[in-house]
């Protein structure tokens, strides 16, 4: 029971204190904020301050971080919280201070009777002591338990609503959003594109141009040197084996044929298996999963196994994946050294444009991808794509 209380009353408490003490930063800042309002820099800072309050109420909430808010006027609502933070704050300090302080005062209390309080009275005897000492700690722990969790989850509610976009900003945000995942898409799919011409260039076209040339010399040398001929004619056999194989490695990243052949349960079972690495593979009910999507998270898994293998010196990685609603959900951690960062460019260890390439596939689908890689580890890449109904 305590532990419930506990695991309830101190994470609200937290955010509470903590909403007091950006309160009291507004309180400070609000006379030169509205004085100064028309400056752009002041306008942009509250509309940040108020996506800020805004993803901290979603993530006590434990509900996904959305969008913020876009509008000057609507972060205006952030200017009412010095009204609720003290009294926020009070119900705080209450919920954690009030039984350790019932408990001091009905040990201490005879060390200076009269100055010790339970219950805002004085105490002057063992019988208020041990009343009043007991009731403080029920009262306490029932604020803890209940009363902070509450005012808690309301406050952030009311910040979730108050600061949420409206329709208008949404949809902005939201052809922001594919407007951006397009540019992404295009880029991946041109690059993707260079890379297959620059495969089949280097490597099949120079096979067959070889093979050609062979065949041709054997054809001259039929008559007057079957031998030699028929040597040619072996290498030219041989090299077409070659640019086979070469065509089929380059048709095996554009759609693998292991998925056709055993399905994306079988495909991420067999990149987990070939990883050096031992892996912990955790596959849920997955349903139908259209054809881009079984190909953007096999590709996902296996740049993820490429790159701990390659950058993070971990001894172990975990492959989750799930049917999660209408959306797959991927995640794959290693408890490599971190400090994994998406990029363009790769960085001194060569790692990040793996990443970043891996998030143009993902975003391609409208699908997101989420990194958490803190020095020192563990690194979580978490994916989740959209499946359809």
């Amino acid at each position: 029971m305590l532990t419930t209380i506990l695991s309830r009353g101190l994470p609200a408490s937290g955010y509470l204190a903590l909403r007091f003490l950006t309160g009291l930063g507004v309180l400070v800042a609000m006379p030169l904020g509205l004085v100064l309002s028309w400056l752009p820099a002041v306008r942009a800072g509250l509309v940040r301050l108020a996506n800020v309050e805004r993803s901290q109420a979603s993530r006590y909430l434990g509900l996904p971080v959305a969008p913020g808010s876009m509008s000057f006027k609507r972060s205006l609502w952030l200017l009412w919280m010095p009204l609720v933070a003290v009294p926020e704050l009070f119900v705080a300090v209450i919920a954690v201070v009030g039984a350790p302080a019932a408990l001091a005062g009905m040990v201490l209390w005879k060390l200076d009777p009269g100055n010790f309080s339970l219950m805002g009275l004085d105490v002057d005897s063992w019988l208020e002591a041990l009343t009043l000492g007991p009731l403080q700690i029920l009262v306490a722990l029932g604020v803890l338990g209940w009363g902070a969790p509450a005012l808690a989850h309301r406050h952030a509610r009311a910040v979730r609503n108050m600061l949420a976009p409206s329709e208008a900003e949404q949809l902005t945000l939201r052809v922001e959003e594919l407007t951006k995942s397009r540019a992404g898409a295009v880029d991946s799919h041109g690059a993707e594109l260079r890379r297959i011409e620059r495969d089949l260039h280097d490597g099949t076209q120079a096979q067959l141009v070889s093979l050609a040339m062979r065949i041709g010399v054997a054809k001259q040398m039929m008559a007057n040197d079957p031998e030699k001929a028929a040597k040619l004619l072996d290498d030219a056999r041989d090299g077409a084996e070659q640019a086979m194989n070469e065509l089929r490695g380059v048709l095996r990243t554009m759609y693998p044929p292991i998925l056709a052949d055993r399905g994306l349960a079988g495909a991420v079972s067999a990149l987990c298996a070939r990883c050096p690495l031992p892996v912990e593979l955790r596959l849920g009910e997955l349903g139908d999963v259209p054809a881009a999507v079984e190909a953007a998270a096999y590709f996902v898994v296996a740049e993820s196994l490429t790159n701990v293998t390659k950058h993070s010196a971990a001894g172990h990685v975990d492959v989750l994946m799930e049917r999660r609603g209408t959306e797959l959900y991927l995640a794959v951690t290693d408890d490599g050294i971190g400090g994994a960062r998406i990029g363009e460019q790769a960085d001194l260890l060569g790692r990040g444009s793996g990443l970043h390439g891996m998030l143009h596939r993902v975003e391609a689908i409208d699908g997101r991808l989420e990194l958490q890689s803190p020095i020192g580890g563990p690194t979580t890449v978490e994916v989740m794509l959209p499946c359809g109904s």
